[in-house]
Order: C-alpha cells, then sequence, then structure tokens
C-alpha cells in the first residue's frame, strides 16, 4: 500500500521539484543583470548630471565611485565614499553637495593681479579638510588630519598644512609657494605679462627678479596613451603641485603649442618633464629644434623624463630609471628634476633613399635619438607595432607588452628571417667600407642603453673599449648573429660583434625587403641608400640618484677618461 501511494506521489513532486529549480536559476541568472542594467542606468545618469555641472565649473572636477583613502565633503562635513574631487586644488565633494561646492569654492587661479611690488607675495589659499596624510602643522609641529572628520586647513599653492586652532596665527600672512617655488610659475607673474603685453618689448628678466635667481620654471608634457596609462592620473598630481597652465596633455595639446609658455619666461631658465616613452620625448625634441628654426633659440629649456613608456632606453641613459609605475612620489620626481644636471645629448639625422627613385622621390628624413636597427630586433618591434595597432587595448601594460616581444624573439629564433644580411647589405663608416662576418642584424647606438636596459656597446665588459657617450659626436656600430644572440647579450652571456665607432655611416641594402627600425618606430623597407649624419644637439638633465652598479662604474670610467684628456691637453 505505501509503495503504491509513494509511486503515485513520486511524478507530481518531481514536476513541482523541476518547476522550482527553473525558477531558482532564472532568478539566480536575471537578478544579477537587472541590478547591473540598474546600476549602469543610474551611473550614466550620475555622469550627465556631472557632466553638466563640470563644463560649467572653473574647477577641474574628477568623478569617483569609490574614494582610495577617508574622505569628508567639503560642504557638509559628512563622510563620503563617492562623489568628485578637483584635480587642481583638492577639493571633494559628495554628489548631493556638488553645485553648492562649485559655486561656493573658488578653484587655483592661474592669473591674479599681484600687489603692488611685491610680486612673490599673495595671500595663502586655504581648503579644509581631507589633508595628506603623515602632513604636520606649520605652527605647532604637530600631525594634523588625525581626526575622524573634516579638520585642518591646506594651502592649495604651498602645500602646507595647520589646525583649525592655529589657523589665526597665519592671518595676514604671505604663501612664498613652498618647497617647489623655483618651479612654479606664480599667477601675478601672468597677469603682468597680460597686462603689459600691448608693450612689445617687455622684460622678462625684470619680470622674474623678485623670484631670485635659482627660479627654473618647469612645464609638464605628459602622453596619456603611453605605457600603463598613468599619464591621466599624473596630470592630476601635478596640477596641485604646481600651477595648472604648467601642465599640458599631448594627446590634446601639441608639443609645439604647449613649448611657446617657454617664450613668456626669461632666457634659458625653462626646464620641461616629459611624462612618455622614448617616442614622446623624441616628439617634444622635434618641437624644440622649431623653436631653433623659428630664432627662439635663447627660450629653449632643458629637459627631464619620467619613464611611461615600455623600452625608455633614453631615460634610462640619462638616469631617470627603466620606467615608472607610482613607487616614488610625484613631489619626489619634482625634487629630483632640481637636483639634477645639464648635459647635452646628440641628435642624428636619418636619409633613406630608394633603389631607383633618386631623381623622382624625395627621401625619408628621420631624427634619430636613441639608435638606428636592421636585423631581427626591427623585425620583433615590427611585428610588435603590427599587433598593436590592430587591438590597442591589449598592450597597456608594461608587462604585457614585453611579454609580446619574447614571444616574437622567440619565433625568430626558429624561423630566422634576417639570415645571410652581410649579403644583402654593405656597410661604410667614415667613407670606408668594411668586411662584415655572417650576421643577421647591425645595430647604430647613439647611447648607452638598447632593448629595454641592455649597455650593448659594452657587452659582457669582459673587454676594454672606447667607451659610448651620448655627447662625443660619435656613433657606435654593432652586429648581433640573430635573436638568441640578442637574448644571449642581454643577459650578459655574450658580447656583440663591435663593428666600430664613426661620425657618418651609410648602409647599402641591395637587394629584398628587410626590417627596420629608428627609436622603436619599425617599417619594412626595400632596397635603398641609408645616410646617418650629425644633426644638433639637445639641452637634456641627467639625474645621478638612480644609477645602477653599470651606470656608476661607466660614469666613473667616463670621468676617469675625461680627466685623462684634459690632462694631456694642460701636458
Amino acid at each position: 500500500m505505501e509503495e503504491n501511494k509513494q509511486s503515485f506521489v513520486t511524478p507530481t513532486t518531481t514536476m513541482f521539484a523541476d518547476k522550482s529549480l527553473i525558477l531558482w536559476t532564472l532568478c539566480s541568472v536575471l537578478v544579477p543583470v537587472l541590478i547591473t542594467l540598474w546600476c549602469n542606468y543610474q551611473r550614466s545618469r550620475r555622469q550627465l548630471y556631472h557632466k553638466d555641472i563640470f563644463c560649467k565649473s572653473k574647477h577641474n572636477w574628477q568623478d569617483t565611485d569609490l574614494f582610495s583613502q577617508p574622505t569628508y565633503c567639503c560642504v557638509c562635513s559628512q563622510h563620503i565614499l563617492q562623489g568628485a574631487f578637483c584635480n587642481c586644488c583638492g577639493l571633494c565633494s559628495g554628489e548631493d553637495c556638488l553645485k553648492k561646492a562649485d559655486r561656493q569654492f573658488q578653484c587655483k587661479e592661474i592669473m591674479l593681479r599681484s600687489n603692488g611690488d611685491d610680486q612673490n607675495g599673495m595671500p595663502h589659499h586655504w581648503i579644509r579638510g581631507n589633508v595628506p596624510l603623515c602632513s604636520y602643522c606649520l605652527i605647532c609641529k604637530q600631525q594634523c588630519g588625525n581626526q575622524p572628520k573634516l579638520c585642518d586647513y591646506r594651502c592649495i599653492w604651498c602645500q602646507r598644512t595647520v589646525h583649525d586652532d592655529c589657523l589665526e596665527s597665519l592671518e595676514g600672512e604671505k604663501c612664498d609657494f613652498g618647497e617647489f617655488k623655483s618651479l612654479i610659475i606664480p599667477p601675478g607673474y601672468l597677469n603682468d605679462i597680460s597686462e603689459m603685453h600691448k608693450n612689445k618689448n617687455i622684460d622678462y628678466g625684470k619680470l622674474a627678479l623678485p623670484f631670485g635667481t635659482h627660479w627654473s620654471p618647469i612645464i609638464i608634457l605628459a602622453n596619456t596613451r603611453s605605457g600603463n596609462n598613468m599619464g591621466e592620473g599624473l596630470l592630476g598630481e601635478f596640477k596641485m603641485l604646481l600651477n595648472p597652465v604648467q601642465v599640458f596633455d599631448l594627446t590634446k595639446v601639441p608639443p609645439a603649442k604647449a613649448l611657446q609658455l617657454c617664450i613668456l619666461l626669461p632666457d634659458n631658465c625653462a626646464r620641461v618633464l616629459v611624462c612618455g616613452g622614448d617616442g614622446t620625448v623624441g616628439w617634444v625634441l622635434d618641437a624644440i629644434d622649431e623653436m631653433k628654426i623659428k630664432g627662439q633659440e635663447q627660450y629653449i629649456p632643458q629637459v627631464a623624463i619620467l619613464p611611461l613608456g615600455t623600452g625608455n632606453d633614453l631615460a634610462n641613459t640619462l638616469g631617470w630609471g627603466a620606467g615608472y609605475a607610482g613607487e616614488i612620489p610625484v613631489a619626489q620626481v619634482l625634487r629630483n628634476v632640481m637636483e639634477a644636471d645639464g648635459i647635452e645629448l646628440d641628435r642624428w639625422k636619418i636619409q633613406i633613399i630608394k633603389k631607383g627613385y633618386y631623381n623622382l622621390r624625395k627621401p625619408k628624413v628621420f631624427t634619430m635619438n636613441n639608435y638606428f636597427s636592421i636585423g631581427p630586433d626591427a623585425l620583433m618591434a615590427l611585428n610588435f607595432h603590427v599587433h598593436r595597432e590592430k587591438t590597442p587595448s591589449l598592450f597597456s601594460s608594461r608587462i604585457i607588452n614585453k611579454a609580446v616581444y619574447l614571444f616574437y624573439g622567440t619565433k625568430d629564433c626558429l624561423v630566422q628571417e634576417c639570415k645571410d644580411l652581410n649579403k644583402k647589405v654593405e656597410l661604410e663608416l667614415d667613407g670606408e667600407r668594411v668586411d662584415l662576418p655572417n650576421l643577421e642584424g647591425i645595430i647604430v647606438l647613439n647611447i648607452g642603453y638598447w632593448g629595454g636596459g641592455c649597455r650593448l656597446w659594452e657587452g659582457m665588459g669582459d673587454e676594454t673599449y672606447p667607451l659610448a657617450r651620448h655627447d662625443d659626436g660619435l656613433l657606435e656600430v654593432v652586429g648581433v648573429y640573430g635573436s638568441f644572440h640578442c637574448a644571449q647579450i642581454q643577459v650578459k652571456l655574450a658580447n656583440p660583434v663591435r663593428i666600430g665607432q664613426a661620425h657618418t655611416v651609410r648602409l647599402i641594402l641591395k637587394s629584398s625587403k628587410m626590417p627596420m627600425q629608428v627609436d622603436g618606430e619599425p617599417w619594412a623597407q626595400g632596397p635603398c641608400t641609408v645616410t646617418i649624419t650629425h644633426k644638433t644637439r639637445a639641452k637634456m638633465l641627467y639625474y645621478a640618484g638612480e644609477q645602477t652598479d653599470d651606470d656608476a662604474s661607466s660614469t666613473s670610467d667616463q670621468e676617469h677618461t675625461r680627466e685623462t684628456e684634459a690632462t694631456d691637453e694642460d701636458l
């Protein structure tokens, strides 16, 4: 009897169980989808609301879904998780208080009328709350911002902080722009220039006298598309520490236009910090060469580098490191620029004339800062470049970029697309033809580093050769046997084939098409004649604080060589 009852109930129970399972499965799928759609709808509404405010505001607002540290609204003083902050003055506001904050608080003024003859003096511009961690009061020297509420003040120009109770002690005190006063362009200076613009004979040196002899304003040129895409965040941090008029996004303002700010400064005092890869640096140096052509040579700035690219060989050569990933604060970057020494960098003209078109086509002309190559390393760069053009979103990480280079290098070890190069080219150094061994690649170097951090000319360092320098008017020419040989050189298990040093290099590609590159910009080239000659010299900044052991030994060898040359001249 019980068995018959159980057999009678089982189909109905199973049916209800199946429906329940289907219902819960649909809920588990649909509920997250509906929540996601609702969140996206709310976010789009919020963005439209913010966009309307941002377009009309003098603040440089950036909205965020989650603040990275405990943050309090500047209007209602309540703790907030999401809202907006100003990249220039550091003001923070919740979503509901954004309009009120925009009307109530003033942002950094890039131009401000100075009071009389005291151009260097202007009142502090205080913003309450959200002071930097581990900041100390200017008056009592005690820590600020250590209470869980909106408290204490920060000056948006000099970055000094004071307690609420200590603020009265600073009434009437002038702001001296703090630690980076030698790098900041004061708002009063720009206002005076604007008022005197009708007078064609403006004495910029006289206007700059109140700021002292060590005043060397800096101009920030950042490529937000370089390397790890850190440029966007760096722009905001630099605007916080400097005058926002000194900070440019190269994806929106070209270097030639941004560098016109140098013309408003005294002669030979400007500095430029390029945030990007070696290609961005070359772009800026080309714009500086255009200034020379226009007769603006007295305004030429010195150039420092914050390496954001993949290779960063030029930055590495000049002591700025192999890559920046936020390991040091932006304030320390500015301190490094202040401590850097001025040097010169050779720049070279590369002229490529196609075979059979001597009188019909204009030759291609490039400017080289780092190196020129033909062979396996140019092939790797070409393959990388082609795939990055197809899917740029996949190449946003420096590690991924280097992994892709490794893949193509391993592939070339097996295929050897550039073999028998010595049979396809002729090489001349200073007009003398050179007999080449069985090579796959030729590399012409202007700087010490190559291939993302390898000192190619020195190799293993076990042989004595004339030192490679970037300011001696000489090029170093080396050969490689293939991709595997390049890898051995990078880990110091082999030496390159040192062909020689020369002031002029001439390379004739007799047949077939070969990959070539100039400073990481590759292309496939047919039969041609390549001529490399000296073009000009660029004013650069060298920072000695980030030297590796190889850099230190190379620097000491160079100093010893210079001392020897000086002694020989004296004798």
